[in-house]
């Protein structure tokens, strides 16, 4: 099977249709590079469970369509319940209105005014930046402690047709500084959606940062996603991903530790419904030791659901002292919902503890029928128990102050998932 191909004249006439200013030059570099490598394929080993052929088809009819951005009646709003500073992305578009508002400590800038050099982030990072509007560079200042989340709502409408957006968010956590983020991303309208987001993190030495992505796009919608993160010496990473919504999700997750004494633990909790997948690629390189990567997956999968997790951790040659663990554990509440688990683990350097496991199970029935012998009826202990299962990765949010609105959004969506296992 050859790779989906993109129709690169229409999507070159896409790219030069982009105004003239800093991320020019990284567009049409990025353009080429595409040209020679493709989109990604089935037959690649990253990339055999999720196939994105859909995505192509979708790209391929937005550019032969004209590339248009959609026209919203009113303006897409963050959630009430979570309490940050900030900032929209709506199809692709930067809303910079309350970017006046942030706090002392932290400045923002548009990518298209910033000239910042775009690191590469492989051929969907190409195809990000060759179609990329603008971005966001968000730096926090050398000993700055932000007191509140700085949010970004990243929003987009597909309502006739086709719509193909691209995000890419760079942040920047100077020396001894401190700063929470919260990435919401949402979709609306019964088009066909391709989102297609980039966020770089750098943590320089001593930073510490904690960060949760919320994925809750329209069950039709699909997304890719990829998250660099950079840490420096003593420098702390935590952060936790959900993912609720989506037709077609892929998030890829690259760590690199450069330096010795940081740490990094990061998770996530996805919940897959019928005829959805979600694939989950992390991969943490340990450079040097010592030095801490913990992370931890939860999974629960209803109907003809499909969920993937690989997990990589790569200890290099002279990273004597590093500590890392990977685990990975999946709950299947139908006899036709499928995931697809792997941790690895290479290790080239010695005095290291690292350990790497993954379970897959249904319900226990023993606990359900103690549970109906105190009086629940089968439902409800089948909810109890799916949300004891979630709640591990809840507990481990590192942004506290949401946790009630995640449980709420979280419990409804398990109702829905535990419906469909009973219709």
């Amino acid at each position: 099977m050859k790779s989906p191909a993109l129709e690169f004249d229409a999507l070159a006439a896409a790219v030069n249709a982009l105004p003239e200013d800093a991320l020019s030059a990284a567009r049409q570099s990025a353009l080429q590079q595409l040209r020679k490598s493709g989109m990604p394929g089935v037959r690649e080993e990253d990339w055999k469970y999720t196939d994105v052929s859909a995505l192509v088809d979708i790209t391929n009819a937005w550019l032969t369509g004209g590339a248009s951005l959609p026209q919203e009646a009113a303006a897409p709003q963050p959630p009430a319940g979570i309490d940050a500073d900030w900032i929209t992305i709506a199809n692709g578009q930067v809303d910079d209105s309350l970017i006046g508002q942030l706090p002392e400590g932290v400045t923002v800038s548009r990518l298209s005014a910033a000239g910042s050099d775009l690191a590469s982030l492989g051929r969907l990072g190409d195809f990000n930046t060759a179609l990329l509007h603008d971005g966001l560079k968000i730096c926090v200042n050398e000993g700055a402690s932000l007191k509140r989340p700085i949010g970004l709502f990243i929003a987009d409408h597909a309502a006739d047709g086709a719509n193909v957006s691209q995000v890419r968010i760079e942040i920047d956590v100077a020396r001894l500084g401190s700063a929470s983020f919260i990435e919401y991303q949402v979709s609306g309208g019964d088009g066909d959606l391709y989102a297609n987001v980039a966020v770089d993190l750098t943590l320089a030495d001593g930073a510490s940062a904690d960060y949760v992505r919320i994925q809750d796009r329209g069950a039709q919608h699909n997304q890719t996603g990829y998250h660099g993160i950079e840490l420096g010496r003593d420098a702390r990473l935590r952060k936790t991903s959900f993912d609720l919504g989506g037709k077609l999700v892929r998030n890829d997750l690259v760590v690199n530790i450069s330096q010795p004494g940081a740490e990094a633990e990061f998770g996530g909790l996805y919940l897959v419904g019928d005829r959805q997948h979600v694939d989950n690629h992390t991969r943490v390189d340990h450079r040097v030791g010592p030095a801490v990567s913990r992370q931890e997956y939860r999974g629960i999968l209803a109907g003809k659901a499909r969920g993937v997790w690989n997990g990589k951790a790569i200890v290099h040659e002279g990273a004597d002292g590093t500590d890392a663990e990977q685990s990975n554990h999946n709950l299947l509440l139908s006899q036709n919902a499928e995931i697809n688990a792997k941790p690895e683990l290479e290790i080239y350097a010695d005095d290291v503890k690292c350990s790497h496991g993954t379970t897959v199970g249904q319900l226990d029935e023993t606990a359900l029928f103690y549970l109906r012998t105190r009086g629940l009826d089968r439902s409800e202990a089948r909810q109890m128990l799916t949300r004891a299962f979630a709640l591990t990765i809840v507990g481990r949010s590192p942004i506290a102050q949401i946790e009630d609105y995640l449980l709420e959004q979280i419990d409804a969506r398990l109702k829905a998932l535990l419906e469909e296992t009973t219709a």
